[in-house]
């Protein structure tokens, strides 16, 4: 894989997962309890060979520059690195901000227009899965394509929210649809599911195939195609004129793949992963998903009752305590008969003191407080007896600097306070 360069995009400014993008880029909000987004493309490429990777993003990207550069470390002798590479104002460029996917690469062109870089692998920073990549170069070296494009076998139900593939009997890529939204419009990219059976995968009445965002080029033809358009966009612009003169190549897969581009999105995949027969394992003996090793110390649970949940390293339970069906971050201090149900709790970037509340509730949640259906960013104090319930069935609601409620959801923001007795 010495000859394949990465790209992560990391997005705009990420206002479908605001407020959780407020202070932070969108591959670097927390997930699951202990990582972020972009260890998921970042840990498939490692698991695939693939050490020279490029994380492209313009926006709040100073917790994510710190990730990285205390996650990813290459030995001297690999020669792989993951560099964070922020929009900024250059002499080629001008002062520009990306426009989009394919604007996003030009400008960051010299990194990959290289001699010995024969492919390079576009990738998304807010998608949860496992690839191995090498599969997918292995089928765009067999096929002699120019650019190969995941391709996930959808429901019609499922395929209004995604970009729909046409393929032949080959696997080319004969056209393409963004989102559609009626039967007619579907039946135009429809894929015969016996021909989706023919190439080892279970058709399961599925018969359409989306688009994943993963997209491996060659060198020369990527180089080419943005040096002589001014297209912004990969899905809108560059591959509608590809297919019409260059192979264009669908590479299917079948496993557990979720965009988690919205509030709902990233809530629902959090809280099913936290089950006991969650959908996605982050531990596989082959192919683990990594983060920042910490050396945090165990929790400590005390009388409380906790049933499908997951728990990261460093928390306090207190007795009486009920989590139910929710996500505890790290560090995160629960105070005594505390209810939790249906709820994603960010934790702790710190273990707070008594010299750092400075007459405020301590960072973590007071005794007697009830949180359901909701999400407490980072380092909330929320004080005691303290209730985030969404009763009047908002679906969103005016910004504030402590509390908001998107698509139904109550986000605690990132450092709020909440004071004793704080009802929603």
């Amino acid at each position: 894989m010495k000859n394949v360069t990465t790209l992560v995009l990391g997005g705009g400014q990420g206002t479908r997962l605001y407020p959780l993008t407020k202070y932070r880029s969108k591959p670097a909000v927390p997930l699951a309890a202990k990582y972020r987004l972009i260890d998921i493309p970042l840990s498939n490429c490692i698991n695939s060979g693939m050490n020279r990777i490029y994380v492209l993003t313009q926006f709040m990207s100073v917790s994510l520059h710190r990730h990285i550069r205390q996650t990813y470390r290459f030995d001297a002798f690999s020669g792989g690195f993951v560099e964070l590479l922020a929009a900024q104002q250059t002499m080629d460029a001008g002062i520009d901000w990306y426009e989009g996917t394919a604007d996003a690469v030009r400008k960051n062109m010299k990194y990959f227009d290289q001699p010995g870089i024969d492919y390079v692998v576009i990738l998304s920073g807010d998608q949860l899965y496992r690839m191995d990549y090498r599969e997918m170069i292995k089928t765009h070296q067999d096929t002699n394509a120019d650019v190969t494009i995941a391709a996930l076998p959808v429901s019609r139900q499922d395929a209004g929210s995604l970009g729909v593939m046409r393929i032949d009997d080959d696997g080319r890529v004969a056209g393409f649809l963004e989102k559609p939204q009626t039967d007619e419009e579907i039946d135009i990219v429809r894929t015969d599911p016996a021909w989706i059976d023919a190439q080892g995968i279970e058709s399961k009445g599925r018969e359409c195939l989306a688009s994943m965002g993963i997209y491996v080029f060659n060198r020369e033809f990527l180089v080419d195609v943005l040096t002589k358009t001014a297209y912004q966009d990969f899905g809108k612009e560059v591959f509608p004129a590809a297919f019409r003169t260059r192979r264009v190549q669908a590479h299917l897969y079948d496993d557990y793949w979720e965009d988690i581009g919205t509030i709902k999105a990233f809530y629902d995949a959090t809280l099913s992963l936290a089950s006991s027969d969650a959908p996605f394992d982050f531990y596989s003996p082959e192919a683990p998903i990594y983060s920042r090793a910490r050396f945090l110390p165990p929790t400590i649970v005390d009388g409380a009752s906790i049933s499908g949940s997951t728990i990261a390293d460093g928390c306090k339970i207190g007795k009486g305590a009920v989590v139910e069906n929710s996500v505890i971050g790290l560090r995160c201090n629960i105070g005594e008969n505390v209810t939790i149900r249906n709820s994603i709790i960010m934790g702790a970037d710190f273990f707070d003191t008594e010299s750092l509340r400075n007459g405020q509730p301590a960072v973590g949640i007071g005794n007697g407080s009830v949180i359901e259906g909701a999400i407490l960013d980072k380092n909330c104090r929320v004080g005691q007896n303290v209730r985030i319930i969404n009763e009047a069935a908002v679906e969103n609601s005016e910004d504030a600097e402590d509390c908001v409620v998107r698509d139904h959801i109550p986000i605690v923001l990132k450092e709020a306070v909440l004071a004793d007795g704080w009802t929603l």
